[in-house]
């Protein structure tokens, strides 16, 4: 089939100079090109400067909101919020950590040695922080707690688990190859707060390697001037921990940082091991020695709080079998960005193009393309747009919780985050692929539309816990999110990396960048026809037996 390449210009919204955006396709359609405008416009319109990049709780935020709740309206989904709207609030704590009035030091023998802020390490700003610490620094390996299968950095021959009370734990990102990636990127969630307080740690001090790094350093350390949130305590909270303990969240204080790996070897000088040892066994995936670091870290941590509320949406479009119609596919994204924030090349609106107003363009999409479809799904489809995803997967965490529907009604969930239609449509990469029956559904839809259908390829850079189809894993409920794939040092991968690397939480991340109208248009019917294949299917989706997973479904 003959590869066709061409051009076209796209307004923007709002009176922005238009730009020029490329396309690719073996089989565009003068359809697909429409179409993919129409999805377009969507993005635009959300991710317009005048949105302000849609922070959590702002006035924009809102009024990106209202703009998802006109369409809705205009596809005919029933209201299905609280108190019949379609807004269901959430309550936050805000937490900014004041790096100017704060301080972190290492101490060896007595001697201190402050750190610099930014350049060495970074201070936490979504648990809930201590005021200040003193404690000794023990590095235990990876930091993964997982006894049940058979894996547990907390309580090793080196450090066993009695010794790590009233310490700060040092650990580094990754895993050993034996343990699957999405197993690994659990541990990192709740399993590790909760195993960490049992043992009577008062904080952490994680280092990502480079290898798992989607940008550098600097943009790291930038983006630490951003508040934090976490869910404000509800009345129900001990009942929603009881019966989904990994949906529990933490209010109890605790220090935590994240160390510059650049400036790492700080906190392993006089251990008889290096921090680049560490790092090359880390990249081979290979077991990592726990040892204490003979040295101390104190820290000042100076922060300001507040309270926001900001609302997930939902609608519904209610299923056409009388007895399917009682049970719900989600079909999700998240709205909210990073707002007004550091200046990087010259910029200081995070517009979130990608990130993920592209989502929820998709949303609204396949919203459209099944309210107005001859024949209605089986099942009710909820189409759910969530808030604070950037701060931590918060409003699904929240919906999961506490759902507006029944939740042993729920059967899956089908969300979308930066799916990135950089280049012609090959190949998704989903995850959660593997761990429920969702993953037949999607291959076998794939296929149908001449899409390879594979699993992550790179799970140390937890992609799988980092969206908010994560939050319904945790509730017990099949899962999938999924983004355009590619083979290793093709064309296309370098396309990723470096989107990742420019422009990923950036302020880059806006309208002028170049985007696969086409490739989104074919996406769009992909995923929507997915939804259709998942509500229509008469049997209810649930976990393989093989997942590690499958201890969270509840029984529906």
């Amino acid at each position: 089939m003959r590869m066709v390449r061409f051009a076209f210009v796209a307004a923007l919204a709002g009176g922005i100079s238009g730009f020029l955006m490329w396309a690719q396709t073996g089989a565009a359609s003068s359809n697909d090109e429409a179409q993919g405008k129409v999805w377009w416009a969507h993005v635009q319109k959300l991710a317009d400067p005048s949105m302000n990049g849609r922070l959590t709780g702002s006035e924009d935020y809102l009024r990106a909101a209202a703009y998802v709740v006109d369409q809705f309206k205009a596809y005919g989904l029933t209201p299905a919020g609280v108190d019949g709207g379609y807004y269901q609030p959430v309550h936050f704590d805000v937490q900014r950590v004041i790096a100017s009035k704060s301080s972190m030091n290492v101490v060896v023998d007595g001697k201190v040695t402050p750190l610099v802020l930014g350049e060495d390490a970074i201070l936490g700003s979504r648990s809930a922080q201590v005021g200040k610490v003193d404690a000794p620094l023990v590095f235990i390996g990876y930091g993964l707690h997982l006894p049940e299968s058979k894996y547990d950095d907390f309580n090793s021959a080196e450090v066993p688990v009695s010794s790590l009370k009233g310490k700060v734990v040092v650990y580094i990102n990754g895993g050993p190859a034996d343990l699957p990636g999405a197993l690994k990127s659990f541990a990192r969630t709740s399993p590790l707060a909760r195993a960490l307080r049992e043992a009577g740690a008062v904080g952490t001090i994680s280092i990502p390697t480079p290898k798992s790094m989607d940008f550098g350093w600097q943009r790291m350390a930038s983006s630490a001037s951003q508040p934090g949130m976490r869910l404000s305590p509800a009345p129900d909270a001990d009942a929603v921990a009881a019966k989904h303990p990994a949906l529990a969240d933490e209010h109890k204080t605790m220090f935590s940082a994240t160390f510059n790996p650049a400036q790492a070897e700080k906190l392993f000088a006089g251990t008889g091991h290096t921090f680049a040892e560490m790092l090359a066994l880390a990249d081979a995936q290979k077991p990592l020695p726990h040892f204490g670091l003979g040295k101390s870290v104190t820290a000042t941590v100076v922060g300001e709080t507040s309270h926001v509320v900001s609302p997930n949406i939902v609608g519904k479009l209610k299923g056409s079998d009388p007895a399917l119609s009682k049970q719900y596919v989600l079909v999700s994204a998240h709205l909210d960005h990073l707002g007004v924030g550091a200046p990087i090349n010259g910029k200081t609106i995070y517009s979130g193009a990608m990130d993920d107003a592209s989502g929820v363009a998709t949303v609204l999409e396949t919203a459209k393309k099944l309210s107005q479809a001859k024949t209605r799904p089986k099942r009710s489809v909820l189409f759910v747009i969530f808030t604070a995803e950037e701060k931590g997967l918060l409003g699904s965490r929240y919906f999961a919780g506490h759902p507006t529907v029944p939740e042993s009604a729920i059967d899956a969930d089908l969300n979308l985050d930066m799916f990135m239609p950089l280049f012609a449509l090959k190949k998704l990469h989903v995850q959660g692929l593997d761990e429920s029956t969702l993953g037949e559904d999607a291959r076998k839809v794939g296929a149908e539309h001449g899409i390879v259908i594979a699993p992550d390829p790179e799970p140390d850079r937890n992609s799988f816990i980092r969206t908010d189809q994560y939050s319904f894993v945790q509730a017990g409920v099949p899962a999938l999110a999924m983004k355009f794939g590619w083979t290793k040092d093709s064309p296309e991968y370098k396309a990723w990396r470096g989107w990742l690397a420019q422009r990923y939480h950036s302020t880059d991340d806006d309208l002028t960048q170049p985007v696969d109208l086409v490739a989104a248009a074919q996406f769009n019917d992909f995923f929507a026809d997915l939804a259709r294949a998942v509500a229509d299917d008469p049997a209810r989706q649930h976990y393989l037996d093989t997942s590690f997973f499958k201890r969270f479904e509840t029984g529906q």
